[in-house]
């Protein structure tokens, strides 16, 4: 496995097993853990432990590695794993339908089975979900999980996406305090989310106080890594200096799927085929022109309207990021094939045997050494995603934006066109 410089960990914790609801069969630990070595993953989340079925398939096939970390069996000296998982809470609170999602974080299987009793002890189906629906509140939910171990962590989840989120749009909240009130103290970190990106957190002074990290909430093992947070001054593989390294905001950077091409960037209604950046939306309205619905609100839209700094703000204590589109993606239009093409596994398999892992690849491999082994156009097309010299449509209402390394009409993307071109990050 690739080798970071010392006391560095690039770390995705959220995701989920097979357990949970749209997620491949594949998602098991001897998947991950192979998909999480080619990715250039050091660190990656359980999932799910909620799941009794999953539990029992995490206490097969994990060994110790470290107080709180853990290895697969079948590579112990690969990626290490973290207990980690996600739950749904729905609820009601000010007269209004609530629906947050929250990571939680574990320090050991112990723990874990205490959560999961008080869960069950508080009607919660276990069984039903890989991500449980729960009646408690996040206020609650934190306090039920810190009076079990106060070193869990909790981390509201893909902040902004307007379903199942604490800013989101549909049934979430305004503030952190709103939405946790007195256990709001115990917020330490927030994730961005795809359709978000590091600078538009930062426009959030309640944030100011908290880390901001990336994960990839993958579904199958190739979506992992999609984001990731590089944590720095890590002692060593220990649950707790992980998770100090969250709280104290020991992070070196982070890696971003580019925000416009998230599900939810912009505003929108998909049945009608109806989008508009926040500034159509100021002049057209929330109501769709074609039906007359309501349109989804895009986190672009929800972060102007919370904002209380201006776009382009730079805060002088934030970690850089670099925004990455997904090798496989480069390759199938590299080639003119799709994703999921023969001739795409082939080369993505060929590259990452060569180099490493995706992330070296795309981050510190020469373009050189990249046009020797798979031709000069995904040379190209590697360096135009560091530069930052693509074409993005925005994703909205639940349907992906759309990236285009060579568009026909030679158009920068709407992030280059409002961002100076940022440096390749040195994490290699």
């Amino acid at each position: 496995m690739l080798k970071l410089a010392m006391m560095e960990v690039i770390a995705d914790l959220h995701l989920h097993s097979k357990y949970s609801r749209a997620v491949s069969q594949q998602m098991v630990i001897p998947e991950i853990a192979k998909w999480a070595k080619r990715k250039g993953i050091d660190l990656v989340g359980t999932a799910d432990w909620t799941h009794p079925l999953w539990l029992r398939e995490l206490k097969e096939n994990l060994t110790e590695a470290g107080e709180g970390v853990f290895a697969s069996k079948t590579d112990p000296h690969g990626p290490k794993f973290i207990l980690a998982t996600e739950i749904s809470s729905i609820y009601s609170q000010g007269g209004k339908g609530r629906r947050i999602h929250n990571l939680v974080l574990a320090p050991s299987f112990t723990v874990v089975e205490k959560i999961n009793a008080a869960l069950r002890n508080r009607g919660a189906n276990l069984m039903s979900d890989g991500r449980p629906i729960i009646g408690l509140s996040a206020r609650d939910l934190t306090e039920l999980v810190l009076t079990v171990d106060k070193d869990c962590l909790i981390v509201p989840a893909h902040i902004w996406t307007p379903y199942f989120a604490l800013y989101g749009s549909k049934s979430g909240f305004d503030s952190i305090d709103e939405c946790f009130q007195d256990m709001a103290k115990n917020i330490f970190a927030i994730e961005t989310g795809l359709s978000s990106s590091p600078d538009m957190n930062w426009r959030i002074e309640e944030l100011d106080s908290r880390s901001i990290v990336s994960f990839s909430d993958a579904h199958s093992a190739v979506k992992l890594g999609r984001e990731a947070t590089v944590l720095k001054e890590i002692e060593s593989y220990r649950y707790k200096d992980i998770k100090s390294a969250i709280e104290e905001q020991k992070i070196k950077s982070t890696i971003e799927f580019y925000p416009e091409e998230g599900k939810y960037h912009y505003t929108g209604h998909r049945n009608c085929q109806v989008r508009q950046s926040p500034e159509e939306t100021k002049k057209l309205g929330t109501t769709c022109p074609v039906c007359g619905r309501p349109l989804t609100i895009g986190v672009m839209h929800r972060v102007e309207e919370l904002a209380t700094r201006p776009v382009g703000y730079q805060p002088g204590n934030r970690p850089p990021y670099q925004m990455l589109v997904p090798l496989m993606e480069i390759l199938a239009e590299s080639f003119g094939v799709g994703v999921s093409s023969q001739k795409v596994q082939n080369e993505y398999n060929n590259l990452t045997e060569n180099f490493g892992s995706e992330f070296k690849i795309l981050l510190a491999v020469s373009l050189e050494e990249v046009a020797k082994t798979a031709g000069e156009r995904v040379a190209e097309g590697i360096e135009k995603v560091r530069e930052g010299e693509i074409v993005v449509e925005p994703g909205y209402d639940g349907v992906f934006g759309t990236v285009k390394i060579w568009p026909f009409d030679g158009e920068r993307s709407r992030t280059a066109q409002g961002k100076a071109k940022q440096k390749q990050m040195s994490l290699f």
